[in-house]
Order: structure tokens, then sequence, then C-alpha cells
């Protein structure tokens, strides 16, 4: 329940943690994938070979274009696009927080999301069995988190920008959400290719929580955003999937 060898896949983020777990398999499966990242995210975690890396920041519309430009003089089509874009930054309550840090996690998590979809579709018409996949959070689905609250809005957006797609571009496009629960990558500290700082959550705490009793890991996702791009997913649309190990279950 995998998509066709020699089909293209595009992961904007791809050199995250749940990105490059992502791309390996991707690309050990046989898919043509093109990864859009920052390009010290490039740097910090180059990509296999195989693999074409475009350097592009995801909030600029011409760093956007340029790099679908690019795309497009290697392949005639997209057959899927993963949208792994986001950020969040330290906890901060919305009454104490600046205009510019509600603007800056909304336009690199949401209105992101808007841009890069918008300049995949093209591309993806051209494909015979094309698919989108965005990502949500159970932040942003089921309880959200004091002190993310710009994070868990854009995430909750992408919920219904999901939905929207899916009526527009269907029948032609799937388009669905994955809705990761707490993940063990960089992501708990801001983001790959931000500055690093110390997890303010309470790992050990919601560990308890969670009815499988751990932290999540990259892989634990990467089966399911295959099947979601896969023939076996054909009949599936405008549906945000949660993998979270039962969080707020």
């Amino acid at each position: 329940m995998v998509p066709p060898v020699g089909e293209t896949l595009v992961v904007a983020g791809g050199c995250g943690g749940i990105g490059r777990s992502l791309v390996e398999m991707a690309n050990e499966i046989g898919l043509k994938v093109f990864v859009l990242d920052l390009q010290r995210s490039i740097d910090a975690f180059p990509v296999s070979q195989g693999v074409t890396a475009i350097a592009c920041d995801a909030t600029k519309p011409t760093d956007i274009v340029s790099a679908f430009e690019g795309i497009a003089k290697n392949v005639n089509a997209i057959d899927h696009f993963v949208n792994l874009v986001g950020f969040t930054k330290e906890q901060v309550n919305i009454a104490d927080m600046a205009d510019e840090e509600w603007d800056e996690i909304i336009e690199g998590t949401l209105k992101s999301a808007f841009l890069l979809v918008r300049a995949a579709i093209p591309l993806l018409r051209k494909s015979a069995n094309p698919s989108i996949l965005n990502t949500a959070s159970t932040f942003g689905v089921h309880v959200p988190v004091s002190g993310y609250g710009p994070y868990s809005v854009a995430k909750a957006g992408i919920v219904n920008f999901t939905r929207v797609l899916a009526i527009e571009e269907g029948p032609h496009i799937r388009v669905n959400a994955l809705a990761p629960g707490l993940i063990d990558t960089q992501f708990l500290k801001g983001g790959t290719g931000r500055a690093e700082k110390s997890s303010r959550i309470d790992q050990n705490r919601v560990v308890t929580t969670i009815p499988l009793q751990r932290i999540g890991t990259p892989n634990d996702l990467v089966g399911m955003m295959l099947f979601l791009a896969s023939p076996a997913a054909s009949y599936i649309t405008s549906q945000t999937m949660h993998v979270n190990g039962g969080l707020w279950s």
C-alpha cells in the first residue's frame, strides 16, 4: 500500500525529522523525490543520492514559484505533494503576545500552506492519480495547549483548508491531512532550521496521558503518509487522519 514505483513526490519541509523519514522511505521504494526546504536545513541534513533538494523559503512567494519552475524542468507532473512546513516558538499566552510573533507563526504555518499548494496544483492536475497531504496537529484538532495560540489556530485552519481544497480540486486531486500527536523531532524545539531551544513541553507528563505510553517517532507516521498517496486510498479525501498514540482520546 504505497505509491507505484516511478511516481513523483514533492515534500515541502523535507529536511525536518518527519520529512527525512518520509523522503528516505520514498526514495527506497522507487519514487522520484524532490525536497523543498530552507538552505540551512538542506546544508544541515543533506538529502540522499537520487533525491533532488531545492532551497525554498515557504514564506516567500518568489522562492516558491522558482522552486516549482525548477521541478517543472525535470518532470511533466507531480503525483503527490506533502506539506510539512510549520513551526512554533516558546510558549506565550495570547494576552502577552506581540503582533509580530502571531503573524510569524500564522504565516509560516498556515499562509505557507496556501502558497505552496497554489504553486503545486498546476503540476498535480497533470498527474493521473494526484494527491495532496497537509499537516495538521493534535493541538489544532483536539485540545489546544496554553501558550501555543497561533500554532493551534494555524493547524485548525489547515483542517478546513484541506476540506475546501478537496471540494475544489475533486474529483481529480485527493486532499487529506495528517494530525500527528507528540513526535520526537527537532520540532519540539521550534523547528528544523530555526534557533534551537529546549522544549517547553513536559514530555514525561504528556506520556502518562498517551494510551500507548510513549512519544511517537517519525517512522510512526510514514506508513500512513505513503498509504494516503497510494491506490489503496483512492476513495479517501477531505479527511484528517490522527496518528497520536491515542493522545486525548
